[in-house]
C-alpha cells in the first residue's frame, strides 16, 4: 500500500484535516508530527523527518540523520471523537532510506517476516488493564472516583456505573474504528479498568494497543483525571498487566486446536501448539525483559498479596488451563494466553518476543512438560529488572528477536538493538537502585 493516493482517498473519504504521523521508541513513548491534509501527498511518498536522538530511546546520537517515519496506509485511524478532523497513521522509521532497525514496529514486521517463513500468520488479542487516578490537594495520587473503597471491587456494577460516561465514550471510539469491542469491566483494584476489542493480525493489534493508549489519556484528561499504565501504582492493589492471547494459523486454518484423541494432557492442543508453549516456557525469564520492561514492573510480579487477597501476577513460568495463576493460561483450544507482561510493556516488542520464543518452540519439537512445573532451568520469574535483562543477555533467541530488522552490513562497533536495550534497562535499574526512598528513611535513620 504505497500508492501516493491511498492516504489522500483515505483522508478525503473520513474528513480528514490533519494526521498524527506516529510512531514509538523503545521504552514506548508515542512520538508523532502534526501533518495537515494538503501536505498528505509528500508525507506518503516521503515521510516526515525527525531528530531522532530527540524522540528517545531509539538508538541515535545528536550527529545521526533523521529518522524518516514512512505512514502505513493500512493503520490509517480516524480519530474525530478526540479531535474534529485528525486521524492517526502508524509509521515505520527509516534512516537513509533503510528500515531502523531499533524501531519497535520494524521489529515486530521482522518476526511476522519470520513467521511467515515457517509457515504461518500471527494473531493476537491484547489485554489493556489501566487506573484512573486524579491528585489530591497535596499531590498525592488518588483513585478518580472516590467512592471506590471497597475491599474486592472488580467488577461491582457501582464502580461501573460511576464512571460511565467515561467507559462508554471510550467503547463508542473502539466501535466506530471497528475494533469490535465487546466488554468493559472494573478490574480488581480501585480506580482499575479494562476494556476489551476483538484479536487481530499480530500488527494491527500492536498498533491498536499504542492507539488505545493514546485515546484512553486523552479521553481521562478531558475529564479530569489521569489514565496510567503503570504496573503498580499502589503496593496494595492489584497490578496492571497486559495479556496477551496468542495464535497462529497456516494458509488460514487454525493451528493450535488438536485432533481428537491426539492429546493426552487433555487441554485440547495441537502437538504444535504445545511446542509453541514450550517455547515462552523456555523462553520466560529473557521474555519477562521485554514483556516486564521497568523497575516497576517487579513489584507486580514480586507481589505476593494485595488488597483484595491477590496478585493475579504469575510468579512462576508454568502453564495450565483455565487457571489464571499460570504464566501460560490455555482458556480454550484456540489459543494460549501469556499473563506475564504489563501495562508498562511496549506491545511491538512484547508481541516479537513471544511469537520468536513460540517459533523456537516449534523449531525445536519443545515438551512443555507436565501441566504445571516448571522448565529445568527456571523455577521463578525474574526478581528485578536487573535479573531479567541478566536473563535477556544469556538468551540468544530472544536477543535475535531484538536484533531481528538490523542489516548484515550493519557497522562494526555499533550496538546492536539487543546491547542497546540491555544497556537501557541497566542505566533506568542504576538510577533507581541510587535513589534513597522514603522506605529507606524510616527503616534506618535512627536504626543504628
Amino acid at each position: 500500500m504505497t500508492d501516493r493516493n491511498t492516504l489522500a482517498d483515505l483522508c478525503a473519504a473520513n474528513g480528514t484535516t490533519f494526521i498524527l504521523a506516529l510512531f514509538v521508541d523503545l521504552r514506548g513513548k508515542p512520538c508523532a508530527k502534526l501533518v495537515p491534509a494538503e501536505a498528505v501527498d509528500e508525507l506518503a511518498t516521503d515521510g516526515v523527518g525527525f531528530a531522532g536522538y530527540a524522540v528517545g530511546a531509539i538508538g541515535q546520537e545528536p550527529k545521526d540523520p533523521d529518522l524518516i517515519a514512512i505512514p502505513d496506509p493500512a493503520s490509517f485511524t480516524p480519530i474525530p471523537f478526540i479531535k474534529e478532523g485528525l486521524a492517526i497513521v502508524h509509521c515505520d522509521p527509516y534512516v537513509e532510506g533503510k528500515p531502523w532497525p531499533f524501531a519497535p514496529r520494524n521489529i515486530l514486521k521482522s518476526l511476522i517476516a519470520k513467521a511467515a517463513d515457517a509457515g504461518f500468520e500471527p494473531w493476537v488479542g491484547a489485554e489493556v488493564e489501566y487506573f484512573l487516578l486524579k491528585r489530591a490537594a497535596d499531590g498525592s495520587l488518588v483513585t478518580a472516583d472516590d467512592a471506590d473503597d471497597s475491599d474486592q471491587p472488580c467488577y461491582d456494577v457501582r464502580g461501573l456505573t460511576r464512571m460511565y460516561e467515561h467507559l462508554t465514550e471510550v467503547s463508542t471510539a473502539m466501535n466506530q474504528l471497528g475494533w469490535g469491542n465487546y466488554a468493559n469491566d472494573h478490574e480488581d483494584g480501585n480506580g482499575q479498568f479494562e476494556q476489551n476489542f476483538k484479536y487481530a493480525e499480530a500488527l494491527t493489534t500492536a498498533d491498536r494497543v499504542i492507539t488505545l493508549r493514546y485515546l484512553l489519556s486523552t479521553i481521562a484528561a478531558e475529564r479530569g483525571m489521569i489514565a496510567t499504565f503503570m504496573p503498580k501504582p499502589f503496593a496494595e492493589r492489584t497490578g496492571s498487566g497486559l495479556h496477551l492471547h496468542l495464535s497462529l494459523t497456516a494458509g488460514g486454518a487454525p493451528v493450535f486446536p488438536g485432533a481428537p484423541g491426539e492429546d493426552e494432557r487433555g487441554l485440547g492442543l495441537s502437538p504444535t501448539a504445545y511446542a509453541f508453549v514450550g517455547g515462552v516456557l523456555e523462553h520466560a525469564g529473557a521474555l519477562q525483559a521485554l514483556m516486564a520492561p521497568t523497575v516497576n514492573s517487579y513489584k507486580r510480579t514480586g507481589a505476593t498479596a494485595t488488597r483484595s487477597g491477590a496478585s493475579w501476577a504469575p510468579r512462576r513460568p508454568t502453564y495450565g488451563g483455565n487457571d489464571r495463576t499460570h504464566y501460560v493460561r490455555i482458556p480454550d483450544d484456540q489459543r494460549v494466553e501469556l499473563r506475564g507482561g504489563d501495562g508498562s510493556a511496549n506491545p511491538y516488542l512484547a508481541i516479537a518476543a513471544a511469537l520468536g520464543a513460540g517459533l523456537d518452540g516449534i523449531k525445536r519439537s519443545l515438551d512443555p512438560g507436565a501441566i504445571g512445573g516448571c522448565p529445568e532451568h527456571i523455577d521463578s520469574l525474574p526478581l528485578t529488572l536487573l535479573h531479567a535483562v541478566e536473563s535477556l543477555d544469556a538468551d540468544p533467541v530472544v536477543v535475535d528477536v531484538l536484533d531481528a530488522a538490523m542489516p548484515d552490513e550493519w557497522p562494526q562497533g555499533n550496538a546492536a538493538v539487543s546491547e542497546y536495550f540491555s544497556r537501557l534497562k541497566r542505566e533506568e535499574f542504576f538510577a533507581w537502585h541510587s535513589a534513597v526512598s522514603p522506605w529507606e528513611i524510616d527503616s534506618y535513620l535512627t536504626a543504628f
